[in-house]
């Protein structure tokens, strides 16, 4: 795959929030502040994520790589009345199990208290990019993982991954992740892919990859789906586009009408902007792209969409450039998916460097993201209106001493009036992970 990392990158986050048929609840108003919040992550910790359970608990996950020692995949549980577990459990260690700062693991837990948990394994003699992605299940809250699977069904000399995953009943779980499998027959793959509904709304350039085609069918990396139950047993696989970026995070949020999914697209002009697809009524719809900013890249910018949902609502946050600046932007749904309005401009300029993530309370959207000059990286995070008309805050949040791709990828979660911040640092050469509190 070819991947170019560019001056400003934005997060695949994963946020998952309850539907309420209620109606949403007034801004709120007073400044908050950032506390350090202390992790339980050792030195050498990177590719954090964080995600809340059923129950209102909070997961954080990390991968653990020192020079000399084996990759250790890890999690810890962890509430505001009793704070951190008393010890981090193990999910999966060895050498092969990949520790990448942008195709990052992910942990689910669904309603029945079973975990699951993802990440990527590479291949014996693959020269480091042909890899699988791994799902694993727990009945015993992560003491032990004796389920496991392989989620993509080839041994292709392919790369596979920066999944995304989403609850599709109390014990089964939905997943969605980049494929990079030659089609085994080009012409059905490109036949498959004219066959795309017409994207309503939307210059048809922009998605012209979608609709009429694209260079090369044969290296194509395609967005797939598939179920997994209790047992971790499979349905049929569905290639939701047979032609996206290559190396962007896949983002999914649950929406009162069913999982929504975010990811970058990628015409046959190498136009490169965010499409959603929703799952409703037993299939997925066409592909409709949030805005048209018509992003010309010839090499992926590892820069996947954010989503975070309440309801009906939905708000997405991206990087994209703009006359060749650099520009992150939210924007907002109101029926979960099916249109999103206008975006708003959260930064510009040559200094940001996206990789942001989003939350959403109902009471407010919260959006952070990294800038980087002279003097090093910024962490700042902002709070909008519930209709991001307006912006009701912004914090800086950190001062980093990583530089470039070091910093990672936010991790972010909003709820009880209340924010939880994780981000990965480089203290003297070494990966740290951090995390800030933000209360009032």
């Amino acid at each position: 795959m070819n991947i170019r990392i560019v001056s400003a990158l934005a997060v695949a986050a994963l946020a998952l929030a309850a539907c309420s048929g209620k109606a949403p609840p007034k801004p709120a108003h007073g400044n908050f502040t950032a506390q350090v919040w202390p992790l339980p992550a050792e030195a050498g910790s990177m590719a954090p994520d964080l995600v809340r359970t059923p129950d209102g608990r909070i997961l954080l996950s990390w991968i653990n790589r020192r020079e000399g020692r084996r990759n250790v995949f890890q999690f810890s549980s962890y509430t505001e009345a009793d704070g951190w577990q008393s010890q981090p459990r193990t999910i999966a260690i060895g050498n092969s199990l990949a520790a990448s700062a942008a195709n990052t693991p992910h942990l689910l837990a669904t309603r029945d208290g079973a975990l699951w948990a993802q990440w990527l394994q590479t291949r014996p003699d693959g020269g480091g990019h042909d890899a699988d992605v791994v799902l694993a299940r727990s009945r015993d809250g992560g003491m032990s993982w004796a389920q496991m699977t392989r989620v993509n069904d080839d041994s292709a000399p392919a790369e596979h991954g920066f999944a995304a995953l989403w609850p599709t009943g109390d014990d089964s779980i939905g997943m969605a992740w980049l494929d990079g499998r030659k089609p085994a027959d080009a012409e059905a793959a490109q036949a498959g892919h004219e066959a795309t509904a017409p994207v309503d709304g939307h210059d048809a350039h922009a998605m012209d990859g979608m609709q009429h085609g694209y260079e090369d069918a044969g290296a194509s990396t395609q967005v797939r789906v598939n179920g997994f139950d209790m047992n971790l047993r499979r349905g049929a696989d569905v290639v939701l586009d047979p032609h996206s970026c290559d190396c962007c995070q896949i983002a999914a949020a649950m929406t009162s009408r069913g999982p929504l999914l975010a990811y970058r697209a990628r015409s046959a002009e190498e136009v490169r902007d965010i499409a959603t697809q929703r799952f409703e009524n037993g299939a997925w719809s066409a592909p409709k792209l949030v805005h048209a900013d018509g992003w010309k890249i010839q090499a992926c910018p590892v820069s996947g969409p954010g989503l975070a949902s309440q309801g009906n609502d939905v708000i997405v946050v991206w990087y994209s450039e703009r006359a060749g600046k650099p520009v992150l932007q939210l924007a907002r749904s109101r029926d979960a998916g099916g249109s999103f309005e206008a975006p708003v401009t959260v930064d510009t300029g040559d200094a940001v460097l996206g990789r942001a993530a989003v939350a959403f309370d109902g009471q407010q959207a919260w959006v952070a993201w990294l800038r980087e000059g002279a003097q090093g990286q910024t962490l700042l995070l902002a709070r909008y209106s519930p209709d991001l008309r307006r912006q009701l805050q912004k914090i800086e949040v950190a001062k980093l001493g990583a530089r470039g791709m070091a910093s990672g990828y936010l991790k972010l979660l909003a709820g009880d009036g209340m924010a939880w911040l994780v981000w990965t640092d480089s203290v003297n050469g070494v990966a740290h992970l951090k995390g800030a509190r933000i209360t009032r």
